[in-house]
């Protein structure tokens, strides 16, 4: 039954095969120009160097002299056909091979074990992520891309042969060698990834090589080391291990490498490597699945293969044949085309050059495949060869495009494998205390930073398990990072019996989601998940898989990943759970988003000038268009003479920002809840104004600057002592107490009568004469007071609460000086006027800080990435995070500018472009857009129709707030007009 199953079989394949051999895989556009090259050059040569021809040797360019020097020999005097690079670096790879080439009678096939990209052999160059990880991907046009960029790198280094991609179906978990080297498990899966990386490769012009035929995946041996055998019946080899070699073969593969395997069920032979089988190379590849293009052996020089006993010329066995070359001929007698890495070239091909004299190999035999190798060469342009440029090489192999895939494709990776009661993303922030908890042998800090970025996360060290449990007491929400070496795909990835014990033992008591920077069979020993609220596969321990995977969990990004591979009994191939992202500002290359990234990084010499000449000490400067963070940098320091560089999780007093980042969206509430409207009088909100000049004011109208309010006034100078012009006794204590206990600066406190005093002094000012627009920070005192007697709570409770924790600004505070350290406060200025003494940590201005610090126009301080989620909460029409804090129509409210006619440009609370040719803007921007300015340097402006949100934090005013250079110099607006060059249209 066996026999005639294999008939049948071999009858339906064949048929169906047929067609596939009618085309050339190696044939060239100009076919008939190809073989009148391929002739000539095959009649030229020798029969010594039509053998050469079959040969490609390995050679490292970070070679020893000796070493280099006898390749330099072997190339010349045999003629060899190509040569297979490895370890070393591009520039020194690219010399050697120019110097190879220029001693080449025929040119050299050059050919390189790039299956992840360059970066796979050489140092200085681009990998992309493993097979494993790729295999997770649902869109293949991105494997496409890979392919193709990947075949656009080897091209560059004149490399022509890429024996890439791998297509072994990795169905065995405890596989040595293949493993994250396999797209997966799943043959449809399997094949599919195969086909796209083929394709885009070979559209590069870089012939792929499907790889280890008959197929290793099934494997828990290395053929590197031994022979391992596949113990698999014909009909299951057939439908599983050789199926994407029927499809690859179909769409026009170049080539294939045979494995060294022990396949009983397909070679008779017992104990014969697939690498020397007849049967297996000439009968099944060959003819029965018709494959035309070259076939190459696996390294010769592998345990698989070499170790094998194989009569010698004289009839004895040895299991060494480094001098009798018989292994290279019953390689090539097999069907082989080319022989990869002999043990010995000279004795090899000698033996081949026998086996032709003696009439045991036929010329017909010897063309058809040196005359392949020949095709191929005229294929990649070897009959018109240049040698490798060495001009901007290094640039070239790391583009910023290969950046920008990279990102993409981790992000279409990333898998979320549990998610118990929708734990992921992360929503209510303000019900949760985060902790981090590192295991495993790599870092996992650039994980640790990016998840700060999103919410206040403390990393929990210890060797001693119950130290680490009585310091996660304080945290209700775990995650854990496994995080093992990501040099390359065999490096250990389990957890051990302590990491596992750990886990088990924290997800009792705690919410715990772990993320595995490692291959999905990590998952395997996890015996009980029932604990454990969420699972995550990152798959690597890359900077770009940590950063994206951050943005994962807190729903910055989609999840679109699924399982390439079961593991265990808990997690199966194809598993994977889908979540939109409910848009968090996420971060990213600037051409995700349709920017050009050398055009924005123009932005960094204009914030170097405002630093050389001293415009400011130090910024913070942020970008980022369509939700995603594109530009987020750091320069100077916190004061000029100083050695603090600016961080990102720095602090700056945000001054004339608080307006618009606390006081104006606890208006919106009360605007939406009905409690006041934009045409709410004073005296309605303050009955004491009942009987002021202001009794007409609006909301709308004041919040516009158009109300006939004074800009400012200096509620501190009546404080001073008249003579010494300092602060006075009367109104001033340096210990605190209940008569005196607002706190303007260090051991300065004012009395606790004087906020009141404020206030009366704003309702007893004078109006202007006459109505037109004039900036005032009054509205903001009175709004502050009666924000806070509606609530009866104060205003820093309230925006807290209402906002920030929820939001994840964890960085945005009034008051930092009590709350945070002071190295990461930045300070404003070295007062000689008021408080006499450096502010740091206090607020700057002198009527918030008359206020405990905390002002309605004045005193939040914070960093450009917390503004930014502020301001983006704006743009996203007041919802982020997956929760709504504000409706649309209610943004689109404040964001108006009801008196334009008037030459107003306000809108309510919000800056506007300019209407003229002066303004707060650029000029290049929509009208849509909004923003405002503070006095201490600081900036923030969104345009909802590029959707850019453009942060600036400074402290200009340091040491001296007369220092308006930045201000004059237009620093801010130069910026933001770069910012709009680099859009790609």
């Amino acid at each position: 039954m066996r026999h005639i199953y294999f008939i049948v079989l071999y009858l339906s394949v064949y048929i169906s095969a047929f067609a596939q051999t009618q085309s050339d895989p190696l044939a060239s556009e100009d076919f008939e120009a190809q073989q009148k090259w391929v002739d000539s050059v095959y009649n030229a040569l020798t029969l010594r160097e039509k053998i050469g021809q079959l040969y490609m040797i390995m050679v490292f360019s970070n070679q020893d002299e000796k070493t280099r020097q006898a390749n330099i020999d072997l190339v010349r005097d045999y003629q060899l056909g190509g040569v297979i690079y490895s370890l070393g670096g591009p520039l020194r790879q690219a010399r050697l091979n120019n110097e190879f080439q220029a001693i080449s009678k025929v040119p050299l096939l050059i050919g390189m074990d790039a299956e992840w990209g360059l970066g796979m052999r050489l140092d200085s160059t681009y990998a992309f992520p493993w097979n494993m990880t790729l295999g997770a991907i649902k869109d293949n046009k991105l494997i496409e891309r890979t392919g193709q960029f990947i075949g656009e790198h080897c091209k560059r280094l004149g490399v022509h042969f890429n024996f890439a991609p791998v297509v072994d179906i990795n169905t065995n978990p405890n596989n040595p060698i293949i493993g994250n080297r396999s797209f997966g498990e799943s043959r449809d899966n399997v094949t599919e990834k195969a086909l796209a990386f083929m394709k885009g490769m070979q559209d590069a012009g870089v012939l792929a090589n499907a790889k280890h035929f008959p197929g290793h995946g099934d494997t828990d041996q290395d053929s590197h080391k031994t022979l391992p055998s596949i113990s698999f019946d014909e009909k299951r080899i057939d439908s599983i291990e050789l199926y994407p070699y029927r499809k690859l073969i179909k769409e026009g593969l170049s080539s294939v490498m045979v494995a060294h395997l022990n396949v009983p069920s397909l070679e008779s032979r017992l104990g014969y490597p697939s690498s020397l089988s007849k049967t297996i190379i000439t009968d099944i590849l060959k003819e029965r699945l018709g494959f035309k293009g070259i076939i190459f052996t696996d390294a010769l020089n592998m345990r698989g293969v070499a170790d094998l006993a194989v009569p010698n010329v004289d009839g004895s066995t040895s299991h060494k044949f480094t001098t009798s070359g018989a292994i290279d001929l019953e390689a090539f007698k097999a069907g082989n085309d080319v022989l990869l890495i002999s043990e010995d070239v000279p004795a090899g091909i000698a033996r081949i050059e026998a086996a032709c004299n003696d009439g045991d190999i036929s010329e017909e035999r010897l063309a058809h495949s040196v005359k392949k190798v020949l095709r191929a060469k005229y294929k990649v342009g070897l009959n018109n060869y240049e040698p490798v440029g060495l001009y901007n090489l290094a640039e070239d192999l790391n583009r910023l495009k290969d950046d920008v895939l990279y990102e993409e494709l981790m992000e279409n990776a990333l898998t979320i494998v549990k998610n118990a009661n929708n734990i992921l993303p992360f929503r209510n922030l303000e019900t949760k205390s985060f902790a981090y908890v590192e295991l495993g042998d790599d870092s996992g800090n650039t994980f640790y930073e990016a998840l700060k970025k999103y919410t206040k996360i403390h990393k929990i060290e210890s060797d001693d398990f119950q130290d680490l449990t009585n310091k996660l007491n304080a945290y209700n929400t775990v995650i854990v990072g496994f995080h093992r070496s990501n040099d390359n795909p065999w490096k250990p990835y389990k957890f051990n019996e302590a990491q596992l014990n750990w886990i088990s033992e924290i997800s009792k008591t705690h919410q715990v989601i772990l993320d595995v920077f490692v291959k999905p069979y990590a998952l395997i020993d996890l015996k009980d998940i029932s604990d454990i609220e969420g699972i995550v596969v990152s798959y690597q321990n890359s900077r770009i898989a940590q950063e994206k995977s951050a943005q994962l969990l807190f729903g910055a990004i989609p999840s679109k990943g699924v399982m390439p591979v079961s593991a265990g009994t808990h997690f199966k191939v194809g598993d994977g759970i889908f979540l939109n992202a409910i848009k968090r500002l996420s971060y990213g290359l600037p051409e995700h988003v349709g920017m050009n990234s050398e055009r924005l990084n123009r932005i960094d010499s204009v914030a170097r000038l405002a630093i050389r000449e001293k415009m400011t000490p130090g910024i913070q400067l942020l970008v980022a268009r369509k939700g995603k963070v594109i530009y987020n940098k750091n320069f100077g320091k916190h004061t000029y003479k100083g050695k603090k560089e600016v961080q990102s999780d720095d602090i700056y007093d945000v001054a004339s920002l608080t307006k618009i980042l606390a006081t104006l969206p606890l208006l919106m509430e009360l605007v939406e809840q009905g409690i006041v409207s934009l045409d709410t009088k004073l005296p309605e909100i303050l009955p004491e104004y009942e009987d002021s000049n202001k009794a007409h004011i609006t909301l709308k109208s004041m919040l516009s600057h158009y109300a006939r309010l004074r800009p400012w006034e200096p509620f501190y100078y009546k404080t001073l002592d008249s003579v010494t012009l300092k602060p006075s006794p009367k109104y001033y204590s340096s210990e605190k107490s209940k008569a005196f206990n607002i706190e303007v600066a260090k051991n300065l406190y004012l009395r606790t009568d004087y906020e009141d005093s404020i206030q009366e002094i704003i309702k007893e000012s004078e109006l202007l004469q006459r109505r037109r627009y004039r900036y005032s920070d009054f509205p903001y005192y009175m709004l502050k007071k009666f924000i806070e007697y509606h609530y009866d709570r104060r205003l820093d409770e309230l925006v807290q609460n209402h906002f920030y924790e929820s939001l994840g600004a964890n960085h945005t505070m009034y008051n930092p000086y009590d709350k945070v350290s002071d190295k990461k406060i930045v300070p404003t200025e070295d007062d000689d006027y008021f408080r006499y003494q450096e502010i740091h940590g206090y607020v700057h201005d002198m009527g918030a800080a008359m206020q405990n610090g905390i002002g309605g126009h004045a005193g939040i301080f914070s960093n450009a990435n917390d503004v930014a989620k502020i301001m983006q909460l704006y743009l996203q029409r007041g919802f982020y995070g997956g929760r709504r804090y504000l409706k649309p129509e209610t943004i689109d409210m404040f964001n108006t500018c009801y008196y334009c006619d008037h030459d107003n440009r306000r809108g309510v609370g919000f800056d506007k472009p300019q209407l003229g040719e002066e303004g707060p803007t650029c000029g290049c921007i929509s009208m849509t857009s909004f923003g405002h300015s503070g006095f201490t340097g600081t900036y923030a402006w969104a345009d909802p129709e590029e959707e850019i949100v453009y942060v600036f934090m400074a402290n200009r005013t340091y040491p001296k707030a007369e220092n308006n250079v930045l201000l004059k110099k237009n620093i801010r607006t130069s910026i933001q007009r770069l910012i709009y060059e680099a859009i790609d249209n």
